[in-house]
């Protein structure tokens, strides 16, 4: 008997463990519908190219037990994207791929009473960077050439670029104001538009990152005349730096995804979890490489971190800009 009592205490004991790690699985989080990817850019630029490699990746791999759904929601430089992550109903459901308009448009926009440190921080995927293009037709090929011909043309010279005071617009003014520029900005709703638009001569030059012009570059329709980085990017050597040119500024896209605010602890750890397995995957390893992406992966404190001086800076940036007050 004293036998058989220990032997029904024992699985007694079995029991209560195994109920007790059944309690703790069913406790984390793991998606239950469908979760809402948006995209803070419109169709085509790096921003959506980026979010559309991760859900193939994600779906690949198995890492989700529900399917991402991508939806660009571009609207006022971001702002529409923003108040869809800060009104959302399932904030455990709800996902989004940032640019650095996550940091200039609250910025810009303080009606919108948007806080970017309430957001998740669930990952930085990466910083993307920054060349000046132009169409080959132009027959510019330095860096000193188009300062030359910009200036002559005056604001008949024309930059396309995403969004209003965003990247892309802080690059130009930069660009203005350092020398003696009168470049007239027109903002697009996505890179791909932008780029799109050099090569058709709609515009008369562009800052796209490398994702965004690269099919037109190997097809030999726009040419790169400088970096915005601070040592020459592999894929193109023969490219000098803005410093290298006698300039002092370089400046990089955050390329991260973050949740809606309100989201759980749990939920974020879920999410954190399956885009570390993304940033580790063989296939984004490698479009980082393609693409000249840079930065290593970076998530919870070390994020917030991230934005919080890079908010500053770009407060920074907007008031010298004469953007923001």
């Amino acid at each position: 008997m004293a036998i058989t009592k220990r032997l029904l205490m024992g699985l007694a004991g079995a029991a209560a463990l195994t109920a007790t790690a059944f309690t703790g699985i069913a406790q984390a989080f793991e998606p239950t519908k469908p979760i809402d990817f948006v995209i803070m850019a419109g169709k085509g630029g790096g921003a959506d190219k980026m979010a559309r490699l991760m859900q193939a990746i994600v779906e690949k791999e198995g890492l989700s037990a529900r399917p991402l759904v991508p939806t660009n929601k571009s609207g006022g430089s971001g702002a529409e994207a923003l108040v869809h992550m800060k009104s959302a109903n399932d904030p455990n459901h709800t996902i989004m791929v940032t640019l650095n308009s996550f940091f200039t448009t609250p910025l810009r926009q303080p009606g919108l009473n948007v806080d970017i440190m309430t957001f998740a921080p669930v990952g930085r995927m990466a910083e993307d960077t920054f060349l000046l293009w132009v169409h080959k037709d132009t027959g510019i090929t330095s860096f000193e050439e188009f300062l030359k011909e910009a200036k002559a043309r005056g604001n008949q010279w024309v930059m396309g670029g995403t969004g209003k005071n965003s990247e892309d617009n802080i690059i130009t003014d930069f660009l203005n104001n350092n020398y003696g520029l009168s470049i007239k900005y027109i903002p697009y709703k996505g890179g791909g538009a932008v780029a799109k638009d050099l090569a058709g001569k709609q515009i008369t030059s562009s800052v796209n990152n490398p994702s965004e012009a690269l099919g037109f570059y190997e097809a030999g329709t726009v040419i790169p005349l400088v970096a915005f980085t601070n040592e020459r990017l592999p894929m193109f050597p023969d490219v000098p730096t803005l410093k290298e040119t006698g300039g002092d500024f370089a400046y990089f896209m955050q390329r991260a995804v973050v949740g809606a605010p309100g989201m759980s602890d749990d939920a974020l750890a879920y999410y954190t979890a399956m885009f570390t397995k993304v940033f580790n995957s063989a296939d984004w390893q490698k479009y980082k490489s393609d693409k000249s992406l840079m930065g290593d992966f970076m998530a919870g404190g070390d994020l917030k971190s991230y934005w919080d001086t890079q908010r500053s800076r770009h407060q920074t940036i907007l008031k010298a800009s004469g953007a923001i007050k």
